[in-house]
């Protein structure tokens, strides 16, 4: 038995970075001889033999040889095998293809056996910004777009890769490879409709939504929460009809419930979704925060809940805007108001109450605010 590291963790290796998941194939034997030596081992692949043991993928070849299985696998890049020895085994193309910084299928054949690897291909882009795309893989994809292999992916394999490429240090290389080969449909449909769609009028914005949004999605590089919130943010301006153009009054709530479907299409959790949500409804008044009466202030406090800090940092990459002391330290101040015993148990009219007392306590920060100043 000849068990060998594959895939991205050779690769990484080659590249001087940490390994990350190791992926194993096993040669030169059977399913029976390598239960036999791992009892431990369990079964987790159903179109082939996969086995799972210590958080890593014990895999059996797929083709009759071990250069027929690289050749089988997803890009030269991740064609890679190395023994126990040190002995590398490649794709011809994956030394040459690494030096250069390319990303090509390792077939003409690659992105039509899975077309999951499609989106693949754009998470590795915003995984690894030196990367650039071979003119090979842009067919292949464009290729796959056309024949409609997309539409039947498993939804939770597609969310998992946006996810991943959320995470990565520029993450709008995904969304702009998907727009580049026709890709976004039928997945991301919402982000689709937001090419050509100018994002906001001069001086303000000199860009359509779509490349608004990849700016703001690189400021929030490094945290895939926020990054999906950037994501999200301005989707309701596809919806705002041509002739408003280039103002979109409304798209706030026009845009919280096209996040919603988009999270819920990709199966994303409901942390997730609730944030696309939020960010769509909420960016613009928490983007006039210096402005908000204090009643506003309390409710857009209180209904940002634990996305608050997000949020945040979404206006500043959105607006430039950091309020980010100041939106703390006053909710801080409103949760530390309670009703007095009287006013308890009163129902809708103590929320009211309630209310009004965290209204209160934040025109007084806000009266002594504005009065300060040298004496």
């Amino acid at each position: 038995m000849r068990i060998l590291l594959v895939g991205g963790a050779v690769r990484n290796l080659l590249l001087g970075r940490p390994p990350g998941d190791k992926d194993f194939l096993v040669l030169d034997a059977g399913e029976s001889e390598f239960r036999a030596r791992f009892p431990s081992a369990r079964k987790v692949g159903r179109a082939f033999p996969v086995y799972w043991l210590g958080g890593s993928e014990f895999a059996f070849p797929r083709a009759a040889s071990l250069e027929q299985d690289l050749a089988a696998r997803d890009f030269t890049l991740n064609a890679l095998a190395l023994d126990s020895d040190g002995g590398l085994f490649c794709h011809p193309q994956a030394l040459e293809d690494m030096r250069d910084r390319i990303l090509r299928p390792c077939s003409p054949c690659s992105l039509a056996d899975d077309p999951l690897r499609v989106f693949r291909a754009a998470r590795f882009l915003a995984q690894f910004p030196e990367l650039t795309p071979h003119p090979d893989l842009l067919a292949a994809m464009e290729d796959a777009a056309r024949a409609g292999l997309l539409a039947n992916l498993s939804a939770e394999r597609v969310g998992r890769e946006l996810l991943k490429a959320l995470a990565g240090p520029q993450p709008s290389r995904f969304p702009a490879l998907l727009a580049r080969t026709g890709c976004l449909d039928p997945w991301f449909a919402e982000l689709a409709r937001c090419r050509d769609v100018p994002a906001g009028p001069a001086p303000a914005h000199d860009s359509d939504v779509f490349g608004h949004t990849l700016a703001v999605l690189d400021r929030l590089a490094g945290d895939p929460l926020r990054a999906w919130m950037g994501l999200c943010h301005d989707l309701g301006k596809a919806a705002t009809p041509p002739a408003e153009w280039p103002r979109h009054h409304g798209h706030d709530r026009a845009g919280a419930a096209l996040a919603r479907g988009l999270g819920a299409r990709l199966r994303l959790s409901e942390e997730y979704q609730r944030a696309g949500e939020t960010a769509a409804f909420l960016h613009m008044t928490a983007a006039r925060y210096p402005e908000l009466r204090p009643g506003t202030r309390v409710d857009l406090l209180l209904r940002a809940g634990n996305l608050l800090e997000p949020l945040l940092d979404l206006v500043r990459a959105d607006h430039g805007l950091d309020v980010r002391e100041q939106a703390l330290a006053e909710r801080a101040r409103i949760l530390a108001v309670r009703l007095p015993e009287a006013l308890r148990d009163r129902g809708p009219e103590s929320g009211k109450r309630l209310r009004e007392l965290r209204a209160q306590a934040l025109s007084h920060v806000i009266s002594l605010t504005e009065n300060s100043g040298p004496e």
